[in-house]
């Protein structure tokens, strides 16, 4: 005889079988506003796609089988390899055919977005590659590789680069001694007899991301002198370089994605840019990849409040939908201001970064000053705001059954990695001083921009007064500072481009000297029904 013990009810349905793009307004108005409309029909078929029930349970696979170091092969020959889960290559081959190796686009910022809502850990790779391409590209032996870097083909086979159809490439930075720190490294590179630019390298990377890549660039000394390296995986007669893999990093998150610690035996890397200057070749990559990190943190909190917002419209609490209960309306009304911020942000950014050193002077401000300035906000207020998202759930959302708690694991490391926030808000205050020009091109756009707000104007005119404290005393308020930057701009951009609604209930919840103020408590009831159901038109 079988027990019945009860039926299910008021459980929330699995949010699959959707089209992320078709379900987000905020970022369809921006591509289009940025100058990717050409690109529309491509992110809506990639929304579909990731939106694909099979493709949401596969990100979920990768997650729970994290990759495997394989040292040697069952013969005890050395091959420094690395297991993954076949959805890891999935994910890898999805997102190259969608072009997000290739250099920075607004087209491709918006598809970034779309895949990191999905699955994070493969934006890894993509994001290396696309970085490392516009060093590389001033090298006369780029020829060697344009083909296979320009290819959409995912090729995973570890072969010499010239038999592949594709190729990415990872970053060797950081050594157990030094972490942000580079001058500290202590890798040496050797010039080898004749080698035209190749040196042998010894030495040991911490964090070496992607270990499977077919290429790392690698920070070594030369003659004492930090210098930038390009390392094969395979060298060109077609034998495997000798970086040995002691271990796989077992993170908090980003656990589909391998971060290895490796030990390089007189591997052969070859000189990229000039000697000496490696540490600004890869500061100029970090200007890329830190970008992909405000990119991939918006992902992750417009994850997570779709979910809540999904949440929310199905699950029932005191007699009605959680959507129509006033306080959990506030709530979700604030999640959705800092996920609209964000996008009109990182999709701006996009664009200026594009534009590279041709662009205007705001838009090399808003590339090489608020890009970091970004990387430290959006990526550090993104943690709250998905810890926020799963109470929403409650228990529902803490278990790991959930893609909740995956997103939660997943948010931290977008503020670590590419420089901690520290890092960001010195290389802040190192790029106001650099160029002047560029920051007072950003000076004379915030008030522009913010004209008629009295308020926002004086809080423009204590930023500038900051910015000229002496050294010592402003790099303790560092961290003020490029927040209130971030904030600003984020302030300006919805002025120009977000219904007035919305914009009016950032600045109210933004902007307030009551150290008691709760985000939200001051808005109004239409301008909640405005700021949700442009968040999630589905529940509505």
């Amino acid at each position: 005889m079988g027990w019945t013990t009860h039926e299910v009810t008021n459980q929330v349905p699995e949010l699959v079988d959707y089209n992320l793009y078709a379900a987000d307004t905020v970022l369809q108005e921006a591509v289009a506003r940025e100058g990717a409309d050409a690109a529309t029909q491509a992110l809506s078929d990639f929304g579909c796609e990731l939106g694909q029930a099979h493709i949401i349970a596969l990100a979920q696979q990768v997650d729970r089988h994290p990759p495997e170091a394989r040292p040697f092969d069952r013969q005890g020959r050395r091959i420094d390899s690395v297991e993954f889960h076949p959805g890891w290559h999935e994910f890898l081959r999805m997102g190259v055919r969608q072009g997000l190796h290739q250099p920075a686009a607004v087209a491709r910022a918006a598809a970034f977005m779309l895949h990191g809502q999905i699955e994070a850990g493969s934006l890894c790779p993509l994001t290396m590659t696309s970085a490392s391409i516009p060093i590389l590209a001033r090298e006369a032996w780029f020829t060697d590789m344009a083909q296979s870097l320009g290819s959409l083909e995912y090729d995973p086979r570890d072969i010499p680069v010239a038999a592949k159809q594709g190729m990415l490439i990872g970053m060797g930075l950081t050594e157990k001694q030094g972490g942000s720190d580079l001058r500290r490294n202590t890798t040496l590179a050797a010039p080898v007899e004749g080698g035209e630019g190749w040196c042998r390298l010894v030495g040991h990377k911490w964090f070496f991301s992607v270990p499977t890549a077919d290429a790392h660039l690698v920070l070594a000394l030369l003659d004492g002198m930090p210098t930038c390296f390009y390392v094969p995986r395979r060298l060109p007669d077609g034998s495997r370089n000798a970086i040995r893999l002691m271990q796989l990093k077992d993170k908090l998150g980003n656990r589909s994605n391998a971060s290895a610690e490796v030990e390089f035996e007189d591997s052969l890397g070859r000189v990229v840019g000039e000697p000496g200057r490696g540490i600004a070749t890869l500061v100029e990559m970090a200007g890329y990849t830190r970008l992909d990190c405000v990119l991939g943190s918006t992902a992750l909190m417009r994850a997570a409040l779709v979910q809540a917002m999904h949440h929310a419209q199905h699950r029932v609490a005191f007699g009605r939908p959680l959507l129509q209960l006033p306080l959990m309306r506030t709530v979700l009304m604030d999640l959705a201001l800092e996920v609209e911020a964000a996008v009109a942000l990182s999709m701006r950014l996009a664009r200026a970064v594009s534009a590279g050193p041709e662009g205007s002077a705001l838009e090399r401000a808003l590339a090489r000053i608020v890009t970091p300035a970004a990387k430290f906000w959006v990526c550090k207020r993104a943690i709250p705001v998905v810890a926020e998202a799963l109470e929403v759930l409650g228990g529902n959302g803490y278990v790991e059954t959930h893609v909740l708690s995956r997103l939660y694991r997943e948010t931290p490391v977008n503020s670590l990695w590419e420089g901690s926030g520290n890092i960001m808000c010195l290389d802040v205050l190192r790029a106001t001083q650099r160029h002047p020009e560029w920051m007072q091109a950003l000076l004379d756009w915030l008030p522009q921009a913010l004209s008629g707000d009295a308020a926002l104007l004086r809080r423009v005119d204590a930023l500038k007064a900051q910015l000229v404290r002496p050294a010592p005393e402003l790099e303790a308020v560092a961290r003020h500072v490029t927040g209130t930057l971030t904030l600003l701009v984020q302030a300006a951009l919805l002025r120009a481009h977000a219904p007035q609604v919305v914009a009016d209930a950032f600045m109210a919840t933004r902007f307030t000297d009551d150290s008691q103020a709760v985000p939200g408590m001051s808005v109004s009831p239409t301008a909640l029904d405005s700021v949700l159901q442009r968040a999630w038109r589905a529940a509505f």
